[in-house]
C-alpha cells in the first residue's frame, strides 16, 4: 500500500541523493539517511507515516 505522493516521492529521492553526496565528500555516516531517504521514495512507502496515519499519496 502506497502512503507517499508524488511531490513527496520527488523531495525524498533529491534530498536523499544529496544527503548521499555530500556525506561521502565529508566521509560521515548521513548516507545511511540519504538511502533510507531514496528507498521510501522509490517504494512508495513510509513506515513513519503509516504509524502516525499520514498518507500523501492522493490514490486509494
Amino acid at each position: 500500500m502506497s502512503n507517499v505522493g508524488t511531490v513527496d516521492r520527488f523531495i525524498r529521492i533529491v534530498l536523499g541523493a544529496a544527503l548521499i553526496v555530500w556525506s561521502v565528500s565529508a566521509g560521515n555516516l548521513w548516507w545511511i539517511l540519504g538511502a533510507a531517504l531514496i528507498a521510501t521514495g522509490v517504494f512508495r512507502f513510509c513506515g513513519l507515516y503509516r504509524v502516525l496515519g499520514i498518507n500523501t499519496c492522493s490514490v486509494k
